[in-house]
C-alpha cells in the first residue's frame, strides 16, 4: 500500500457515515433555516413577557419617583421593610392562602375518593358542578359570595375571605386528585382488603400515599391562586382585612400610579417566587418519582 493509499484510507475512516434520507433532509434543512418564522414569535413573546419585568426591576433602584433616571438609590427597598400597613396585608394573604389552600385540599381529597370509590344518585351532578366555580367569571363568584354572605348577615372580614377562597380552590384540588385516581390500580384496594385492612387504613396507608403527587399539586395550585386573587377578595373583604393584592390597587389608585415601593415589592415578591420554584422543583420531582 502506497502513501496516497494510506492517506485515502485514513479520511475515509475519519469521514462521519452518511446520514439516512429523511434525517439527511432534515439536518441540511435545519443547517440552512437557522432562524425561522417560529424563533422569531417566540422571541417576540419572550420580550413582550419580560421586558415589562425588567423596567420594573429597573426602576425600583431608581432615585427619582418619576420615569426619568436620576440614580441609583435603595432608599424604597428601606421604604418598603417600614410599611406597616404593607406587612400586614402580606401576612392576611399568607395566613388565608395557607389555611383555605390546606382546608380544600383535605376537602378536595376526600371529594375526589368518595366520588371514584362509591356509587350514588348525585355522583354525576357533584363532578358536573365542581367546574363551575372554574368557568365562571370571578366577579360573578365575587358578587354571588357578598350577596350570599349580606343575607346571612355574616360581616365581612377575614373569615369570609377564607371561606371564599376556599370555596373556588376546592375544584382545583377535587380534579387533580380525581386525574391522579383515574389511573389508580384498584387491585391494590383489594390486596389490601385481602390483608384485613380496614377502610380507614386504606385510605391514610394506600391511598392517599399513592394520590400524594395529585395532592400536592393541588395545594401548590390552591395557595397560587389565593395569593394572587383579587376581584373575588375585593367583593368578601372588610375593613383590616385586605391582602396583599388589596392594598397595592389601593396603593396605585390613591397615589396615581405605581410608586417605587411597590416596584420594590415587585422585585421582592419575583425573587420570591423563582427561589421558591427552585426549592421546590426537586422536592417535587421526587415526589412524582413515588
Amino acid at each position: 500500500m502506497n502513501f496516497r493509499q494510506v492517506v485515502r484510507s485514513v479520511i475515509t475512516q475519519l469521514r462521519p457515515p452518511p446520514q439516512a434520507g429523511e434525517a439527511s433532509r432534515h439536518a441540511k434543512r435545519a443547517l440552512k433555516k437557522r432562524f425561522s418564522f417560529s424563533q422569531l414569535v417566540f422571541a417576540v413573546t419572550m420580550l413582550f413577557l419580560f421586558l415589562p419585568l425588567l423596567i420594573l426591576v429597573l426602576y425600583s433602584f431608581n432615585e427619582s419617583t418619576s420615569m426619568r433616571w436620576t440614580g441609583f438609590s435603595l432608599k424604597w427597598y428601606a421604604r418598603l421593610f417600614g410599611e406597616r400597613e404593607l406587612w400586614r396585608s402580606f401576612w392576611n394573604s399568607i395566613f388565608i392562602a395557607l389555611s383555605s389552600a390546606a382546608t380544600a385540599t383535605v376537602l378536595g381529597t376526600l371529594g375526589a375518593v368518595g366520588v371514584n370509590w362509591y356509587r350514588f344518585k348525585l355522583r354525576g351532578y357533584v363532578q358536573t358542578i365542581s367546574f363551575l366555580p372554574m368557568i365562571l367569571p370571578e366577579i360573578i363568584i365575587g358578587v354571588s359570595l357578598s350577596i350570599f354572605f349580606a343575607g346571612l348577615k355574616v360581616p365581612l372580614g377575614l373569615f369570609t375571605v377564607f371561606i371564599a377562597h376556599t370555596s373556588f380552590n376546592l375544584p382545583f384540588v377535587f380534579l387533580m386528585v380525581m386525574a391522579r385516581l383515574d389511573e389508580f390500580d384498584f387491585s391494590i384496594i383489594e390486596a389490601a382488603h385481602d390483608l384485613g385492612a380496614t377502610e380507614a387504613q386504606t385510605l391514610f396507608r394506600v391511598t392517599v400515599p399513592i394520590c400524594m403527587p395529585g395532592i400536592v399539586s393541588g395545594l401548590l395550585t390552591a395557595v397560587t391562586l389565593s395569593l394572587e386573587d383579587f376581584v373575588i377578595t375585593f367583593f368578601v373583604a372588610g375593613p383590616g382585612s385586605s391582602t396583599l393584592p388589596i392594598f397595592i390597587y389601593s396603593a396605585i389608585t390613591r397615589k396615581g400610579g405605581v410608586t417605587p415601593v411597590i416596584s420594590a415589592l415587585s422585585v421582592v415578591m419575583i425573587a420570591g417566587t423563582v427561589a421558591l420554584s427552585y426549592l421546590l422543583r426537586n422536592f417535587l420531582k421526587y415526589i412524582a418519582a413515588k
